[in-house]
């Protein structure tokens, strides 16, 4: 198996993850939000339901794209090798900013739940939303930052391809 094929499969498997952890996360808010029913819990099932859809409907088009965009790499590969230099290293130092900004917004929410945590000293409905903001937002750093390692080895493994021709 190529490098582009392992990258696009591992990026595949890395989106069942996104969509495990959300479904577990809607899961686990539902049963704080209807079950348990206090305000605490309450506070940290809505940004855990919130965070979580989004991240289902990420891992849910990276997993359905992801098979299409390896089956196009392979076609510019063996047939128009040009654009990987003018297409898809663009492409993909785009996707490689925006996990800066990922990185970015899911540090600056884990630090506002952080202070919505420890700043309001009572058991209730905002310090909830500050726990389940920042693991929420610990969980989406965590997957994105291996994903932006695998990114750039594969940019990296494409400059390289284009350097060789």
């Amino acid at each position: 198996m190529n490098l582009i094929e392992k990258y696009f499969n591992a990026e595949k498997a890395e989106s069942l993850l996104f969509i495990g952890f959300g479904i577990l996360a809607v899961i686990i808010s539902i049963y704080f939000f209807f079950v348990i029913k206090e305000t605490f819990w309450k506070g940290i099932a809505i940004p855990l339901v919130f965070f979580s859809i989004v991240q289902i409907i990420i891992g849910a088009t990276v997993f359905t794209r992801s098979p299409v965009d390896n089956a196009r790499v392979e076609n510019i590969l063996k047939q128009e090798f040009h654009k990987i230099q003018s297409e898809e290293i663009p492409r993909m130092e785009k996707v490689m900013n925006n996990f800066v900004n990922y990185r970015y917004f899911e540090i600056a929410m884990m630090f506002f739940g952080i202070v919505l945590m420890y700043a309001l000293s009572n058991y209730g409905f905002w310090k909830g939303f500050g726990l389940g903001l920042f693991l929420q937002c610990a969980v989406l750093l965590s997957l994105d930052f291996f994903a932006e390692k695998r990114g750039h080895f594969y940019v990296e493994h494409l400059k390289e391809l284009v350097e060789r021709k």
